[in-house]
């Protein structure tokens, strides 16, 4: 009799581990993927103006220096490098639009 029992109480246990797998399994959204316009979002609103003014502060720091050369270099290094970044979100944006407008 008490083997019947336990078999019963096992089984029954099985079951209820197995429901509760199931709605688990069940509840548990698909992967989306990982959001990359919020995370060029976030750099850009974030980063990118903390960035720029750790820049502006070290130019400021040399300017009082008296080191105006190096200022300008860095001034202009940095300008540089911006242009470059917004050509090349332009041609991010070019592409898509290109590769809009074949594939239609």
């Amino acid at each position: 009799m008490n083997a019947i029992e336990l078999v019963t109480a096992a089984w029954s246990t099985t079951t209820h581990a197995g429901d509760a797998l199931n709605l688990i399994l069940a509840a548990e959204p698909e992967p989306k993927g990982i959001d990359t316009e919020g995370v060029v979002g976030f750099f850009a609103s974030k980063v990118a103006p903390i960035l720029l003014a750790v820049l502006g502060v070290i130019f400021i720091g040399r300017a009082s220096k008296g080191e105006i050369s190096k200022v300008l270099t860095s001034s202009a290094i940095a300008i540089v490098g911006l242009a470059f970044i917004a050509g090349a979100a332009t041609l991010f944006f070019v592409g898509d639009y290109l590769i809009d407008l074949i594939f239609e």
